[in-house]
């Protein structure tokens, strides 16, 4: 008996997830809107909706010379940079907390060694602190100032004049030097050949003569610094959750729909002829209710995954998540049938108490950007819980225990409401 009972109950799913695919419009807004909602707004979010800007970094400048606020002016004039001035605790925490991307620092002597070739304590020293998730970043930063150290030491040994007063500042500074007369005769010797090839440079016309390399233009620190992660690693991991609960919202919808229709065509009396009892005829119900639930979201999850890099922090935790869920709007969409006697009653009813859901419970705008009163509203949304649920193990980073009381929620809606609804239902019009 209880195998033919099972068999009845798998019969009855099978025949309303055939129902639901036949329906064009169940179909459509059961597997197609969530994904186009999914993909539009991740996509919206992503990148400031595609224009790209420089890379946002935090610039401490701890030298405060001429050369130092002259060397920002050109990264800022270059555009790969969106330069934010800051003290060195505020780049690094801005760092930490992932607001930059990178800090860069010039240290203090960073002027003095730019700007004197020959009598600074040696190249110019620039520190970079960045997430080590982002070494791609921290290479293309460090390429970028290189080039721009080169850059401007190649246009002072391009100018024959800033050079001879360069050699000229050099050979006084011999004078008074600490160091052996026969290193300052060598280095006197090289000066005055130098100072010869630049005078001879400075007098030809032609330009692409001019110019030399292979100094150093700077030595570049790197640092590391781990970024906390408090929030979402792309604008997909909030989209797809609310995408999620439309689908599941959609196909609740549709199957509240269906036990209507079937109560108004006469379908369930006679089901119940059959015979079947009412609990397995609701429980069949139930089952194709909650199994087209788990295959809308297993595919949005599945999408999210291959197409759009979405990495859940715990795959039991979010199996966990996707089952309450389920549960608990396989139960809402038995309180949802009982809106109402006709269809045209119960769609609405239906859709406006889930527009309401969903709007107080973050599937219309993300849980952490609503204001807290929206937020404390939202309590009583089962769509709060569903996306909280769900983001909690793809990308809150939810222990077992934060879990249970989102999850411990749904299942308690769930139970509770095909336990109402199931009371409370119509088998016939009258």
């Amino acid at each position: 008996m209880k195998g033919r009972g099972m068999n009845q109950i798998l019969a009855m799913a099978g025949k309303d997830i055939k129902l639901l695919v036949r329906d064009r419009m169940g179909f459509f807004f059961s597997f197609i809107f969530p994904l186009i909602y999914a993909t539009f707004f991740g996509t919206v979010f992503s990148d400031n909706g595609g224009e790209k800007s420089g890379l946002p970094i935090a610039f401490v400048d701890m030298d405060q010379t001429a050369s130092s606020k002259a060397f920002a002016d050109t990264l800022k004039a270059g555009g790969e940079f969106e330069l934010t001035g800051m003290t060195r605790d505020e780049g690094m925490d801005a760092v930490r907390r992932g607001k930059k991307v990178a800090a860069i620092v010039l240290t203090k002597g960073f002027g003095e060694s730019r700007d004197k070739l020959f009598t600074g304590s040696g190249p110019p020293e620039i520190e970079i602190a960045f997430d080590p998730a982002r070494k791609a970043e921290g290479a293309m930063i460090e390429g970028i100032l290189t080039k721009y150290m080169a850059q401007s030491m190649q246009s002072k040994f391009t100018d024959p004049g800033l050079m001879r007063n360069e050699i000229a500042t050099g050979m006084a500074a011999l004078d008074t030097a600490d160091m052996a007369q026969e290193n300052k005769r060598v280095l006197r010797g090289f000066f005055t050949q130098l100072d010869t090839l630049m005078a001879t440079e400075a007098a030809t016309t032609d330009t692409s003569r001019k110019g030399f390399s292979g100094f150093t233009p700077v030595v570049i620190r790197k640092s590391e610094i781990v970024k906390e992660r408090t929030g979402p690693r792309s604008s997909f991991e909030f989209s797809f959750p609310q995408g999620i609960l439309w689908g599941i919202l959609s196909t609740s919808l549709g199957f509240a729909l269906s036990l209507v229709i079937e109560r108004r065509r006469g379908t369930l009396v006679r089901l119940r002829s059959a015979p079947l009892s009412r609990g397995r005829i609701l429980a069949g119900k139930a089952v194709a209710c909650f199994a087209t639930i788990l295959t809308v979201t297993v595919v949005l999850l599945l999408i999210a995954v291959l197409v759009f890099g979405v990495r859940p922090d715990s795959v039991p935790l979010l199996v966990f998540a996707v089952l309450s869920a389920a549960i608990g709007f396989v139960g809402i969409m038995m309180v949802i049938s009982v809106l109402g006697k006709t269809e045209a009653s119960v769609s609405g009813l239906g859709w406006a108490f889930m527009m309401i859901m969903a709007m107080t419970g973050g599937g219309m705008i993300p849980l952490f950007v609503l204001p807290a009163w929206v937020q404390t509203i939202g309590n009583v949304s089962p769509v709060k819980w569903g996306i909280l649920a769900i983001e909690g193990a793809i990308w809150r980073g939810f222990s077992p225990a934060e879990m249970m009381l989102p999850c411990g929620i749904l299942l308690t809606v769930g139970i509770l409401g095909f336990a109402i609804g199931a009371r409370a239902f119509r088998w016939t019009e009258s």
